[in-house]
């Protein structure tokens, strides 16, 4: 396989939002590579339908962002941290408005012809403080950042590129401090490893949601970026807090649709199988309940009643409303033959969000110099035990923009010696893509089945067995076979399953998205406290 070296002064795994917005504000200080998988728009941020919560009407305040925040984390946020990415918000938006984003704007009632942001809310908030562009911003988003970026000479973004691991000094051998020095890169389409040497290397890979049977996520979301700061020595937490969407559109050709949570804002109840509203049995906020505990009434219901569906019914409001509010939506059901304005939508949970993540500050500062992790694959603490709907696009604006900053004011100067080419097998193997496949879907569907919505210690040792022996055959084909992306992603996927479910048995309660039927009940004390594993503590 081929061997390139390249230079720049910041590397930036991911084309989201976390990864474009740093780009954008590092493009003014050096040169910006920036590394995507498939194409530049393919992201986690463009799938994202609900919208920003940020504080931007009179009747809300960042008093009550952060209180609802504080309450959806059950117990794990970290205040500081919360307050600074609440008020730091709004300027954020505005930069982001300033950059070409078109949010929803509605007419201001008794005030013809002047026009105000149409503020969504979703569960858990107290106020409507969603910004959001219809039910596609995070498409919108995507255009806006990609748009700019392409203005900025300073930003090149490679796409179909996959990142394989992090160069850091440990590694290398050299003594002092762990510092990283790069990343391995495939080249997907050219089938060549490029060597990047970078001072401040990014990791804004977004989330994991691959690793399980169902999901929300788009297919590149197998966990790479967390992985690769695992292996080489960084801290990761709460993995054990994945958040699962209540609401995935169940059809055999919907591909993991996402029903929006803004769905359910305004004003759709879930019912049984046999039309009975249930919520009210789990929660006084029946159907606008925080996203763990509808996760987990649904569960119970599907388990209670054998459906493996539940409905979600939005028909009692006015069909012109919805189709203009959620055209995305509307159209997509159309199209599988589901009219949403007469009829109830099949809906099942999916695995949707990472709260736990590389262990950054607010800075997306890891403990490895050098390397920065921001939105989905960091835990900055803001999410605690469970993440409130719609401040992820936040805390990736703030929190890229913070690292920009930092990475400026604290930039290392490169390593003096020359990076070594990536080492690898040189075997083809005609059976590895049935064997890759096979892997794969066992690894899923064992997370799925053992480390859910409900876990039990049994449950979860048996997983932990199953990841062990899988994790032992891809070794076996990582280390003798040519690297492919389906490789990289299963080893990958691998380790962060590894890590929730590492995370899991480390936490003896049940807090915020975590619900272990052996401790049905959070512990005092464990509030506060992280779940915080390292490779070697974990022996692997």
């Amino acid at each position: 396989m081929d061997h390139e070296t390249r230079a720049c002064d910041f590397l930036v795994m991911g084309s989201g939002i976390a990864g474009l917005f740093f780009a954008l504000h590092a493009a003014e200080h050096g040169r910006v590579v920036v590394v995507t998988k498939k194409q530049s728009a393919e992201s986690s941020t463009n799938h994202a339908q609900g919208g920003i919560a940020a504080v931007t009407s009179k009747e809300d305040s960042f008093a009550m962002h952060v209180r609802d925040t504080l309450e959806a984390g059950a117990g794990l946020c970290r205040e500081e941290v919360v307050r600074t990415i609440v008020e730091e918000g709004p300027a954020r938006i505005a930069e982001l408005i300033d950059l070409g984003m078109r949010f929803t704007e509605r007419e201001i009632p008794n005030e013809p012809g002047r026009r105000e942001l149409d503020l969504g809310r979703e569960g858990g908030h107290s106020k409507r403080r969603i910004l959001h562009a219809q039910d596609m911003t995070g498409r919108e988003i995507e255009r806006a950042l990609l748009a700019a970026a392409s203005r900025r000479p300073n930003i090149q973004i490679l796409e179909n590129h996959c990142a394989i691991d992090l160069i850091t000094s440990q590694k290398l051998g050299r003594s002092g401090p762990n510092r990283c020095a790069g990343a391995y890169v495939l080249d997907v389409v050219g089938g060549r490893v490029l060597t990047f040497s970078a001072p401040v290397v990014v990791l804004a890979t977004g989330g994991c949601g691959k690793v399980y049977l169902y999901t929300t996520n788009p297919d590149i979301a197998a966990g790479d970026g967390l992985a690769m700061a695992y292996r080489a020595g960084a801290g990761v937490a709460n993995m054990e807090f994945i958040q699962f969407h209540p609401t995935c559109l169940y059809h055999p050709r919907a591909k993991s649709f996402l029903i929006s949570e803004a769905v359910r804002g305004e004003g759709a109840v879930l019912r049984t199988i046999d039309g009975e509203e249930f919520m009210g049995r789990y929660h006084p906020l029946k159907s606008l309940a925080p996203r763990d505990i509808v996760a987990r009434a649904i569960d119970s219901e599907m388990k209670r009643t054998g459906a493996d569906h539940v409905f979600l019914d939005i028909t009692h409001k006015p069909a012109r409303f919805i189709m203009q509010r959620f055209p995305n939506i509307y159209s997509r059901c159309m199209e599988l033959g589901i009219d949403i304005t007469k009829e109830l939508i099949p809906v099942v949970p999916a695995a949707h969000y990472q709260c736990g993540g590389v262990v950054t500050d607010v800075n997306g500062v890891t403990e490895i110099a050098g390397l920065y992790a921001i939105g989905e694959v960091a835990c900055t603490g803001l999410h605690g035990a469970n993440r409130l709907a719609s401040n992820s696009l936040l805390e990736a604006l703030v929190c890229a923009s913070r690292a920009a900053r930092h990475s400026r004011e604290h930039r290392p100067a490169p390593l003096a010696q020359p990076l070594p080419p990536w080492q690898s097998g040189q075997a083809h193997n005609p059976d590895e893509a049935v064997v890759v496949a096979h892997n794969w879907d066992e690894l899923r569907r064992a997370m799925w089945d053992y480390v859910g919505i409900v876990r039990t210690n049994k449950r979860l040792e048996r997983a932990r067995k199953r990841i062990g022996n899988l994790q032992e055959e891809i070794q076996e084909y990582y280390w003798d076979f040519i690297v492919t992306r389906d490789l990289l992603e299963l080893r990958n996927l691998a380790v962060v399953a590894q890590c929730i479910v590492d995370c899991a048995l480390g936490r003896p309660e049940s807090r915020g998205l975590h619900y272990n039927l052996d401790f049905p009940r959070p512990d005092p004390a464990w509030a506060q406290r992280d779940s915080v594993i390292h490779k070697d503590s974990q022996g692997g």
